[in-house]
């Protein structure tokens, strides 16, 4: 009885030994198990995924890690994994952007002068969900079925998170600021 036992274990830990040593253990499944594998190269079939292929195109910048686009255009109403984040850096983004354009130009603008146009550029309504409108945010973003895409604080949160995303992907503001005057001036 003890040698069948034996036989089985055996057997067991030989089959269970081929099968972990038959799977790659190459970088693709480390980049998997590390959550990375979204940002290798590869053609998505998905409905998503074309829309944020157009969206790139929109924007003009080509992602290094798509995944940061998804997040961008991924609402806490759908995921934990979302944009508030990103959506948060890209209102310094783009505060900071809009500072060191008026200064530019003028550097003796009054610190009144700059909060009123910082709060002009991110208000929702009239200036950020207009632009992430413009740009079709609202047909890309994805949500809960209980919000409304169209939401002027969901495309707002939206249009801002992208260029949260693109200063992470450029490792550089400067890059998501230009693009953010490319799309708000255009």
């Amino acid at each position: 009885m003890h040698f069948r036992g034996f036989t089985l274990f055996s057997l067991f830990t030989i089959v269970l030994f081929t099968l972990f040593y038959s799977v790659p253990h190459d970088s693709v499944l480390h980049e998997y198990a590390a959550g990375k594998s979204e940002d290798r190269p590869f053609k998505h079939s998905s409905s998503f995924s074309q829309a944020l292929d157009t969206l790139q195109k929109h924007i003009g910048y080509t992602f290094k890690s798509i995944g940061l686009l998804r997040r961008a255009m991924t609402h806490a109403s759908f995921s934990e994994e979302n944009n508030k984040a990103l959506s948060i850096l890209g209102t310094h983004v783009i505060e900071t952007s809009a500072s060191l354009c008026s200064l530019q130009k003028d550097i003796d603008t009054s610190s009144k002068e700059l909060n009123n146009l910082i709060l002009e550029i991110c208000k929702v309504e009239s200036s950020c969900a207009v632009d992430g409108t413009r740009l079709g945010l609202q047909k890309v973003i994805r949500v809960s079925p209980k919000t409304d895409p169209s939401n002027p604080t969901v495309v707002c949160g939206a249009f801002r998170a992208v260029f949260g995303a693109i200063a992470i992907d450029s490792g550089n503001t400067d890059e998501a600021g230009k693009i953010f005057w490319s799309i708000h001036s255009g």
